[in-house]
């Protein structure tokens, strides 16, 4: 199974350079199945119904998301209704949707678990806690293939996520940082892994965010409402090509598209 893991959609730009390049994608790589964090793909920040809807039509199967989920409250709606976006897992159980779906592929069935990270983010409940018991449901749900949007701040953090569950799932890809690592890889007990996907949104940007925005908060200091970029976009990611029988990853493959 072909499952192509798609970096932080930010805006309208990452939504449009999505819509225009992900049909290509899925047919020149056979893909399988798509999933895309999805957290920052309302305009200006957040993820709205509008938003989720494009980048559904647009051909993602399943949307993971993070800290900025519950940015635009009229999100929580859906994020009750429709059990293909799903949010952190470790956010307290009372919160709008959640944090795993088991997706049905016809010859097998895929676990998607949202996590996020807590070194530099929010004090949630541990993720290495909550995703021992979410690999559990899974499998008792009949998912053999268990892929992990690891949604988090620190480098180490995911890494060591990326180790802890190295045989245990099928991939771990992080999400959150913006810029893609250099590190996708197969970790010694078979899972697929990279440390971040990157962003997938206007290329030239601070992560997202018009440049002299950017500049001017980190130089001066001072509050400044931030915009997104336009112009180019990237789109950012990875394939993971996973053995239907073993559920691990026999190969991956980096995706990085500047259109």
């Amino acid at each position: 199974m072909r499952i192509l893991c798609i970096g932080d959609i930010v805006g309208e730009c990452g939504r449009q350079a999505l819509r225009r390049e992900l049909p290509k994608l899925k047919a020149n790589k056979n893909i399988d199945l798509v999933i895309a964090n999805g957290e920052n793909s309302g305009d200006h920040n957040g993820i709205t119904p509008n938003s989720a809807e494009h980048i559904f039509t647009s051909g993602v199967d399943v949307i993971t998301t993070g800290n900025h989920v519950f940015r635009r409250r009229e999100i929580f709606d859906t994020l009750e209704q429709n059990e293909f976006i799903v949010r952190p897992a470790n956010y307290p159980e009372n919160a709008p949707g959640k944090g795993m779906q088991i997706i049905d592929m016809g010859r097998s069935q895929v676990a998607v678990i949202n996590l996020m990270g807590v070194v530099y983010m929010e004090p949630l409940q541990n993720p290495f806690d909550t995703v021992d018991a979410l690999i559990d449901k899974a499998r008792d749900m009949g998912a053999k293939i268990v892929i992990v949007d690891f949604h988090a701040e620190a480098t180490s953090e995911k890494r060591a996520m990326g180790y802890y569950l190295d045989g245990r799932v099928s991939a771990v890809f992080g999400t959150h940082t913006h810029v893609q690592t250099n590190d996708l890889q197969i970790l010694p007990e078979g899972t697929g892994y990279i440390t971040d996907l990157g962003m997938s949104g206007p290329s030239d940007s601070v992560l997202g965010v018009k440049t002299n925005l950017a500049i001017s908060k980190l130089k001066d200091k001072l509050p400044v409402k931030f915009e997104n970029a336009e112009g180019k976009a990237i789109i950012s990611g990875c394939i993971f090509d996973i053995d239907d029988k073993t559920a691990k990853t026999i190969d991956t493959e980096i995706v990085s598209i500047i259109c």
